[in-house]
């Protein structure tokens, strides 16, 4: 494509978006009356048929006009997209939405809610993985007669919880095991802690008194199972995707989508993908690898503090989705995110 000619160039922007703007078919007629490329539809057409024959564009009825295809929306983003600053009002939004005084978990919710409102798309984010998590406090809190709520808080502000049944146990005796373990995991991550625990454990058990032996037992019940769960992933709007053209008249397709949104494994696999430092990723349609679902276009970027990835945040739409405004969107979000973190 590099080696085309500026005009064919011109043609396969405007009508990329065009389609991007209308979700129909792009007539050699729309694009001169519209765009001002200084040729006639004639040479137009005659450069839509080359596009055609090159896999660029397909033409769903014989006097329709062309629809871009998957590789013309991949030499769009790579070479002729021109990116838009978000809106001030967007970042404002943003803003008061990630630095209010709010729990984390909220503010990632949030976070989704408003991509999903400004893109027309679904916003999704991806929590951080509680594996990786550095504990900043333990606490320990009786529900009952018989059991205890443990929190392991991060330094970022999330929150590790779970419920140990601990039958007997006094309120000095927390206090003491709350000490012990919190000498223990503090500035350990999640999973440094439980290998820490099971080390302890394994020494010669003469060397611990009953209370620092129910102390390891009580943090191992703590973190048993306590990688990433549902809670890890935030899905807004997804609504608003299959009301796209595309696939709102295609009741199958809908169906599957719907149930793919549902199986947060699948969102997973991409999400997963972006949680390294290389900045922000955009996966068009098949490029996704998930066959549920192509026709998907994601942008996600990763986000973070002190040079760790701590998730990522992307915007899910139509291949059609417009790119020159979601693009700088999730990547000015992503460096609000790692900035309030």
């Amino acid at each position: 494509m590099e080696q085309f000619q500026e005009r064919t160039r011109k043609v396969l922007k405007a009508l990329v978006q065009d389609y991007i703007r209308t979700a129909e078919p792009v007539s050699s007629k729309a694009l001169a009356t519209s765009y001002g490329l200084g040729v006639s539809p004639a040479t137009i057409r005659s450069v839509m048929a080359e596009l055609e024959s090159l896999g660029y564009l397909v033409q769903p009825h014989t006097s329709a006009g062309r629809v871009p295809t998957e590789k013309s929306f991949r030499f769009y983003v790579d070479s002729l997209l021109e990116l838009e600053e978000p809106g001030q009002d967007a970042k404002d939004l943003l803003k008061r939405i990630c630095e209010r005084s709010a729990a984390v978990d909220e503010v990632l919710s949030n976070t989704a809610k408003v991509l999903s409102a400004i893109t027309n798309c679904a916003g999704v984010l991806f929590i951080p993985r509680k594996e990786s998590f550095t504990i900043k406090h333990i606490s320990l809190f009786p529900i009952d007669a018989a059991g205890l709520m443990v929190l392991l808080v991060s330094d970022c502000g999330m929150v590790h919880s779970r419920l140990v049944p601990v039958p007997g146990i006094e309120k000095l005796e927390i206090e003491k095991v709350s000490n012990y373990l919190n000498a223990l995991g503090a500035g350990l991550t999640i999973g440094e802690l439980r290998a820490r625990i099971v080390e302890e454990m394994k020494r010669d058990k003469n060397l611990y008194d009953e209370l620092l032996a129910r102390a390891l037992r009580l943090g191992a019940a703590a973190l048993e199972d306590s990688g990433t769960g549902e809670n890890d992933l935030v899905v807004e709007g997804k609504v608003k995707v299959l009301e796209q053209p595309e696939f709102r008249d295609d009741f199958e397709r809908m169906k599957t989508l719907f149930s793919a949104f549902e199986e947060k494994s699948l969102l997973v696999k991409i999400l997963d993908k972006s949680l390294d430092d290389s900045g922000l990723k955009i996966y068009l349609g098949s490029e996704n690898a998930v066959e549920e679902f192509s026709g998907l276009s994601f942008v996600t970027a990763p986000y973070g503090r002190h040079g760790e990835v701590l998730g990522t945040l992307g915007v899910v739409g139509p291949v059609r989705m417009d790119y020159s405004k979601i693009i700088p969107l999730v990547d000015y979000t992503s460096g609000l995110l790692s900035r309030v973190f």
